[in-house]
């Protein structure tokens, strides 16, 4: 028996469905007030248990952001860290950065601080010995498997990486071995689109559909 008749096959009209789940995947930054669904959410986050990781060390901590204190902490983290980065352009460029909407921090529902244990000694180190980044990059994985589930839901999330993250730690009071990876605001989308935002203010532009590589 060949190995393809091991493996589960999925349809041809699945794999059309995923293309188009992950076209219509967006980073999100208008979102509506509606509240969501607790077991919703919930059952969004298991897909974190569903996601690889380095060793299977599951190094990902999440922090689900409700206080105001906590919210509105890493709302001024995010405003000083944006007014720095605007300071660092100049002419057109600093125009349209200035008009650019680059958080939802102030409207979406959900907040969710996502952090890499780097001291977690589940896996027992294996895959990281030489390349400890692969605890991060494993999180980062889980993420993109979450922002996944959440678009299949309707749901939108836009990742905020215009923070000073041991500000936010501290703030958040969570483990010095903690490394921030992401801070996420999840919500309703006040629209769907399948241009980036970037995209739609002239920022810059995605590359043809066309993958690249090098051989050697």
């Amino acid at each position: 028996m060949g190995l393809g008749k091991l493996m589960h096959a999925f349809s041809k009209e699945f794999q059309a469905e995923l293309h188009n789940l992950m076209k219509w995947r967006r980073d999100v930054r208008h979102f509506k007030s509606d509240p969501i669904p607790t077991d919703m959410l919930l059952d969004c986050l298991n897909a974190f248990q569903m996601a690889p990781s380095v060793g299977l060390s599951e190094p990902w901590r999440i922090v689900r952001v409700t206080s105001d204190k906590a919210r509105n902490a890493a709302l001024s983290n995010f405003r000083s860290a944006n007014a720095d980065a605007l300071a660092g352009y100049s002419g057109d460029k600093a125009a349209t950065y200035a008009g650019l909407k680059l958080s939802g921090m102030s409207d979406a529902p959900e907040q969710i601080a996502v952090f890499c244990d780097e001291a977690t000694t589940k896996g027992g180190g294996l895959g990281a010995k030489t390349m400890p980044e692969m605890r991060r990059y494993s999180v980062v994985s889980a993420i993109m498997t979450f922002w996944l589930a959440l678009r299949a839901q309707g749901l939108g999330l836009g990742w905020v990486s215009i923070l000073d993250p041991e500000q936010l730690r501290e703030d958040l009071d969570v483990p010095e071995n903690w490394q921030l990876i992401a801070y996420l605001c999840i919500g309703w989308p006040k629209q769907d689109t399948l241009v980036p935002e970037l995209e739609t203010v002239g920022w810059e532009e995605r590359e043809p559909d066309l993958a690249k590589w090098i051989e050697r």
